[in-house]
């Protein structure tokens, strides 16, 4: 069909016009067209460029898509308290356009056939893009340079801490048999199990949540994570340490940054013990633990010092009902992948860092570090995938926005400057003036480290 006037190469899918736009090059007032879900035009474009749909973004700042490199979406085996359609609905609700998800689901993710699930499951609910997880484990050890380069994994995630059964890796044998195996940076939840198990009679004793961080002490995470950094350089392996929450780590990461990322997340950057616990109780109980304001201010000095590469929420939802356990038993985990961005713009807001430095560490960082196949900045060629948000918006976080099946935030209450106001996937807008647009377009995320790779079953 021809129609007068109509050039092809001039018609958009979307036009995103009036905005400051967040480029490698700096912020800039641009428009953006997207075709075919990447960008194809930025600069001058109105009344130059026809589109099927329109972004009026005057007055709102224009991000690459905000990447979430550590959720817990629960499904399979625990979606009482969250699954993949409320855990995604809930990341592009706040501006989240891809998230890595964790392999502590029932069963553990540790097989192909368990990450075929994760993936079969993901088709058609998944409103973000995604990639999952596989465990590394003594069981899978001698598989995992096969398992991490199919499509659809975003690594190997290892629990030195923190978890149970096969997933549980603390024994230094199986930890080096796991590094020999595989190429990929791998993850790390970096505690000293030996030393938790120690230190928990401190807690079973007392019942008192405010001693969450003197049970799961400083020394629990130094201790770890010196000894996997030591044993990644012993077998030449990259390695990504995940929600570090001490001085004593960061002053010693810094000193080991050729093969080693840093993790931290909003809710360390945000809240200090011992008034947290003593606001929220077991709401604020996550591991490893939320520390003394002197950690806070150690884990934002190494933002500005560029030791951190990446914020993820470490989104891991409990219903209330299981939070309000009697403490211990009352586990540790909190939502947090809606209120990721949202909680960082007010940080913004209030000077602690600059746009420029949080699109680095929730678009370029993530794309960077493990190697995101054309995510993670706006440019010609690279999927549209846009967090747009309006940085003088004033919003109360309530627990009733939480899209989480758990329903709640340790935010509940919270004043926020700084909002995304919508949110675009691979050129659809999915969430258009803060509301759900459209159905579920969520697909897979491809690594430069896997792409075009044979599966096992080929």
């Amino acid at each position: 069909m021809t129609v007068e006037g109509y050039h092809p190469e001039k018609y958009a899918d979307l036009l995103v016009v009036g905005g400051t736009v967040l480029t490698p090059n700096g912020s800039e007032q641009a428009d953006l067209a997207c075709r075919d879900g990447r960008i194809v035009a930025l600069g001058c474009l109105q009344g130059q460029w026809d589109a099927v749909s329109t972004i009026d973004a005057r007055g709102l700042h224009i991000l690459p898509g905000v990447i979430d490199s550590q959720v817990h979406f629960r499904e399979p085996g625990l979606t009482h308290k969250e699954d993949l359609e409320t855990g995604t609905r809930g990341a592009v609700l706040g501006g989240v356009t891809g998230v890595f998800e964790m392999p502590n689901t029932n069963p553990l993710t540790l097989w192909h056939e368990d990450l075929q699930a994760k993936l079969d499951a993901a088709q058609g609910r998944a409103w973000c893009d995604y990639a999952f997880y596989i465990g590394g484990s003594g069981v899978n050890a001698e598989q995992l340079q096969i398992l991490e380069t199919l499509p659809g994994c975003a690594g190997v995630k290892v629990f030195m801490g923190s978890s149970f059964g096969d997933l549980l890796a603390d024994d230094d044998t199986v930890l080096r048999n796991i590094l020999r195996h595989g190429r990929r940076r791998m993850a790390v939840h970096a505690e000293d199990e030996a030393r938790l198990r120690q230190r928990k009679s401190i807690v079973e004793a007392s019942g008192d949540v405010c001693q969450h961080p003197d049970w799961r002490d400083m020394e629990s995470a130094l201790l770890a994570t010196k000894r996997i950094v030591a044993m990644a350089e012993e077998a030449g392996r990259r390695l990504h340490v995940l929600h570090v929450s001490t001085a004593e780590e960061m002053r010693y990461l810094a000193g080991h940054k050729r093969r080693v990322t840093v993790e931290v997340t909003p809710h360390h950057l945000t809240m200090a013990a011992p008034e947290c616990y003593q606001r929220l109780g077991s709401l604020a109980q996550m591991n490893p633990p939320v520390r003394e304001q002197r950690h806070q201010d150690a884990l934002w000095q190494a933002i500005r010092e560029g030791t951190v590469d990446v914020i993820g929420s470490d989104h891991a939802p409990h219903t209330l009902e299981e939070k309000a356990k009697p403490y211990p038993q009352s586990p540790s985990g909190m939502t947090g992948v809606q209120t990721l961005l949202p909680v960082m713009l007010d940080h913004v807001h209030n000077g602690r860092l600059t746009l420029q430095r949080l699109v680095d560490l929730t678009s370029a960082g993530p794309a960077r570090i493990f190697g995101l196949e054309g995510k993670g900045r706006i440019a010609l060629g690279y999927d549209a995938d846009l967090t747009i948000v309006d940085l003088s918006a004033q919003r109360t976080i309530t627990n009733d926005w939480i899209a989480s099946r758990s329903g709640w935030t340790p935010y509940d209450g919270k004043k926020i400057t700084g909002w995304p106001i919508h949110t675009v996937i691979r050129g659809h807008v999915v969430v258009r003036e803060e509301q759900l647009e459209g159905a579920p377009r969520g697909k897979t995320i491809q690594f430069l480290e896997t792409f075009g790779a044979i599966s096992a079953s080929d």
